[in-house]
């Protein structure tokens, strides 16, 4: 997984954290966005692992605080003013081990929420304590930190217990919330998703209080309303970006788009504009329609920067109704419009793709019109041409080496390859000699057969760098077709390869993972082709044993598998379609080195990669 550390090294298990909530982003888009970097470089990402600190027989443990906690010589923790807490004061209370460090950017964002839980507790004489276990490498990286912390920690100065308590409770990545109940029994080890999704409203975190909750959300969907979703026991108003507070019963009758949002996120300003344009409208026609801005946005200066240029109105920032809410819409990717009908329930998941594509013309985004777009594109594929997707006014032209330009009627009735890449992407960089490879493979066989790269790089000379090597055409840098063959093929993540068949038809959006596993040998990358590869891979397979044992892996049986695409632990070379694998220990033999080991097999015979019974 790329990733980009910003402040020094940590170490290779550390995996990046996409995004500031704990939900699963679109991958590919969120990727692509941030050019392989995820946003944020230096973060680590906890393991759902069930049974961290249990007894080691599938049970839970329980665990005795001062046990834990305490050293030779110290019974004690600190607070942040140097004051010394006895372990003791921590009996018969719910104690929460924060696994945390200053350097580590999801912590900085999830702490501020802990501190808001931790003093709405206290403030109500709950009995919940939280120890901070620090992964800072300096004391002076500790102590500022835990200036900030209202709670308890373990001396910085103790690097073993801290140490001791990481391994016991399998901590791989930060930040790590483990819950312990009164007597000392884990109740969660994800405390910093159960925090996040339901704040003070999970305490005292059991079991009992989860499924309540997660009953009452389920109640919530089933009979949902615009109040249920906008209004907290706090809060029953939004806001204008004036400032004035607009009641949302107001609202009741519309329908209210909610728009998910973060202002660095580079999609999220064109799309704006859009949906700024597409609002302007209907109010000007008197239609009922309003947005709600949900920010996603972790500073206020960002928030407010963002907010005075729209027109609509917002929840809050930092409202603590907007956890709930990513959670509730199970958020993927921003920029998101949830779509709210008239009579409070959700018409449309995400109406942002919709907005793009047809702006107004979605509106009001109910079966029937969506229905009528449907009818539209089907009817658009149907006459799909090479000219209608390439052709733009006067831009009927490709390029070639040195700017050449190839007229679009020259590739007409070829296979074309529409290939999205860029030089900052590394997935890119690596796909290329693949690509290449197959290319002139095919162009020896087929001459009516080209690629066309489109290019996602952000200054001419890096197009001009990546696109020197290689040896197709292209569109030339900043053209503005490129972002209609980005929307028309929903181009989420690169590289992409999108196949285009002699008709001007697409043919298929996949095939870059096609020439990934069977390079060349997919083209033209048709139905009836890979049909065909399917029914020689599986041929390849007969004869072989289900099973077999490996002097090079003695531990298990290896078992003939499907993989699209491995590495061999026997030559280290690049194996595909299938594999002798160990999913236990993750360990691949090509079939020609699990079937030819101190020579062939009796009765086989190895070529190349393939081994069979003659």
């Amino acid at each position: 997984m790329p990733t980009a550390f910003t402040n020094g090294e940590h170490p290779p298990s550390i995996k990046p954290f996409p995004f500031p909530f704990v939900i699963s982003l679109h991958h590919n888009r969120w990727l692509f966005e941030t050019k392989g970097t995820y946003g944020y470089g230096n973060a680590m990402w906890p393991e759902d692992n069930a049974d961290k600190g249990g007894d080691g027989d599938g049970g839970v443990a329980t665990h005795d605080l001062k046990s834990l906690l305490a050293a030779d010589g110290r019974d004690f923790l600190v607070r942040n003013n140097g004051d010394q807490v006895n372990i003791s004061s921590l009996d018969g209370k719910i104690v929460g081990l924060y696994f945390s460090a200053s350097w580590c950017g999801p912590c900085h964002r999830f702490t501020p929420k802990l501190v808001e839980v931790y003093n709405e507790l206290s403030s109500k004489g709950g009995k919940f304590e939280v120890v901070f276990i620090s992964s800072d490498e300096d004391e002076d990286s500790f102590s500022t930190y835990f200036s900030n912390m209202p709670w308890l920690a373990i001396p910085f100065s103790d690097s073993q217990t801290r140490d001791n308590l990481s391994d016991l409770f399998d901590v791989v990545g930060i930040p790590c919330l483990v819950i312990l109940d009164e007597n000392g029994r884990i109740l969660t080890n994800k405390g910093v998703s159960t925090v996040k999704d339901y704040g003070s409203e999970a305490y005292p975190f059991t079991p009992e209080r989860m499924e309540k909750m997660k009953e009452e959300e389920e109640y919530a969907r089933e009979n949902q309303t615009l109040q249920r979703v906008l209004v907290s026991s706090s809060r029953d108003f939004v806001i204008s970006n004036n400032g004035n507070k607009v009641p949302v019963a107001e609202l009741e009758g519309k329908i209210v788009g909610l728009y998910f949002s973060i202002s660095s996120f580079g999609s999220r300003r064109e799309f704006t504009l859009q949906l700024a344009e597409m609002y302007k409208k209907l109010q000007e026609k008197g239609e009922s329609f309003e947005v709600v801005l949900i920010s996603l946005d972790d500073d206020k200066s960002s928030y407010d920067q963002g907010f005075s240029a729209m027109p609509w109105l917002a929840v809050p920032f930092k409202d603590r109704i907007i956890d709930r809410l990513v959670r509730y819409f199970e958020l993927e990717t921003v920029p998101t419009l949830v779509i709210i009908g008239s009579d409070g329930k959700t018409l449309h998941a995400n109406a942002a793709e919709l907005v793009e594509e047809y702006g107004i013309d979605a509106y009001p985004f109910s079966p029937e019109k969506l229905g009528e777009i449907e009818q539209k594109e089907k009817a658009k594929m149907e006459a799909q041409t090479l000219e209608s997707l390439l052709v733009s006014g006067e831009k009927d032209y490709v390029i070639g080496k040195d700017g050449i330009k190839v007229p679009i009627s020259e590739l007409v009735g070829k296979n074309i390859l529409l290939y999205f890449s860029a030089q900052w992407c590394p997935p890119c960089r690596a796909f290329l000699p693949k690509l290449i490879e197959a290319y002139h493979k095919i162009k020896e066989k087929d001459a009516a057969f080209e690629v066309i790269f489109i290019s996602s790089d952000q200054d001419q000379s890096s197009f001009d760098d990546f696109f020197s090597k290689m040896p197709w055409l292209a569109l030339p840098f900043g053209d503005e077709r490129k972002k209609s063959l980005s929307r028309t093929f929903k181009i989420y993540g690169i590289p992409s390869l999108v196949a285009i068949g002699p008709t001007g038809k697409t043919i298929t959006k996949e095939a870059k993972e096609l020439v990934s596993i069977h390079g060349a040998g997919a083209y033209p990358f048709t139905k009836e082709r890979i049909e065909e590869l399917e029914e020689q891979i599986q041929e390849m397979a007969k004869g072989w044993p289900e099973k077999l044992n490996h002097s090079l892996h003695e531990e298990h049986e290896l078992v003939v598998t499907r993989r699209a695409a491995y590495v061999c632990d026997a030559c280290e070379e690049q194996g595909n379609w299938w594999s002798f694998y160990c999913d236990k220990c993750d360990f691949d033999l090509h079939p020609k080195c699990a079937l030819n080991e101190d020579g062939a097999k009796e009765g086989y015979v190895c070529d190349g990669d393939v081994c069979y019974k003659p």
